[in-house]
């Protein structure tokens, strides 16, 4: 990049070396690919094609997307299945300059239907590894609990994540938020931390700013998923910026899920001007209109994103990841010689 003041390229922003730490692999699933394994799986659907589905995507809010969510997901049955829907993503996001990944599975949106839970990870997993080698992406797994069911069902699903425990980097908490404090789930997340496991949680999307209180100071996170809200509490986004709180925010599923009304109303610029630690990410692209790259290019035209907060915000994602020290150094070199 030459001018760092300047709108950059669409290609640019595609080039631009970031990790990825808000994304729902459950999320990336295209409907083509819905079609694809309801096939093989002989599962039937309630859609007539690929453009009905399609037409579907289209949110009230959360809960209404989270309906069609579940619903789709059901054609996701086996090992090769989740490699698949993982293989995809990957080579997407490889398009769109991600260099690193933490993603999120939902274990108890398949455990209910009777897909264990290894079954997720090991196919997840096998498409991990293949991009490592093959696309230089590091990657990291955060299993999430539904915070729409009970916190016993959270314990359960993490003793039987530990038999996963080497492919498994951290705890989250995501679902329908309102009504659903993130202090409900203060004993599992000390259990997480107790067998080595870092924490972060969805917060401040839908709920409060409150919930994102409570989650940094019950379930002690080290990272806010969403946390738009917090913009809502002067002395919260003090608090974030003061103690270098990073929020992996994704502007498009806000809009789409009509957290905000429409981009240009979108605090993430209000919050990296005040000190507040933020990072753009895409969430569950395959619903909400783009992936990663394509949020920086949203965030450009609604915004006047620069080349400048684009860098930060990607470092950002590089310093607030779970990725190795030595990795953290390497993709910040990469990202260095992006700037120029």
């Amino acid at each position: 990049m030459s001018d760092s003041s300047s709108a950059p390229s669409d290609s640019a922003l595609f080039s631009l070396p970031k990790a990825e730490l808000h994304l729902h692999i459950e999320g990336t699933l295209e409907p083509d690919l819905v079609f694809e394994l309801a096939g093989r799986n002989g599962v039937s659907l309630p859609f007539a094609s690929v453009d009905d589905l399609r037409s579907k995507y289209e949110f009230s809010d959360l809960q209404s997307f989270l309906d069609l969510y579940y619903a789709t997901m059901d054609v996701l049955r086996t090992e090769d299945d989740f490699a698949e829907l993982t293989r995809r993503y990957l080579a997407k996001a490889a398009s769109q300059g991600v260099r690193h990944v933490e993603l999120f599975f939902d274990p108890q949106a398949h455990t209910t239907r009777g897909v264990r839970l290894e079954t997720v990870v090991d196919g997840i997993g096998a498409a991990l590894d293949e991009a490592e080698r093959d696309l230089d992406i590091s990657s990291g797994i955060i299993l999430s609990f539904l915070r729409d069911r009970p916190a016993e069902d959270a314990e359960a699903t993490l003793m039987a994540g530990l038999s996963r425990s080497e492919r498994i980097i951290a705890v989250g908490l995501d679902s329908a938020e309102v009504g659903n404090p993130p202090g409900l789930f203060e004993d599992v997340f000390a259990r997480a931390r107790d067998e080595g496991l870092r924490a972060v949680a969805h917060a401040g999307e839908e709920g409060p700013p409150e919930y994102i209180i409570e989650a940094l100071d019950l379930l002690q996170v080290e990272r806010i998923d969403h946390g738009i809200r917090a913009i809502e509490d002067p002395a919260l986004v003090a608090r974030l910026a003061a103690e270098s709180i990073p929020l992996t925010v994704c502007p498009l599923s806000n809009v789409r899920l009509r957290a905000v009304p429409v981009l240009a109303d979108h605090p993430i610029l209000r919050l990296d001007a005040a000190g507040v630690a933020v990072t753009v990410n895409s969430d569950d692209p395959a619903y909400f209109g783009g992936y990663v790259g394509d949020n920086f290019v949203a965030l450009r035209d609604a915004l006047g994103l620069t080349a400048d907060d684009a860098a930060r915000f990607a470092r950002t994602s590089i310093t607030a990841s779970f990725a190795s020290d030595d990795r953290k150094t390497a993709l910040l070199a990469e990202l260095d010689a992006w700037r120029g």
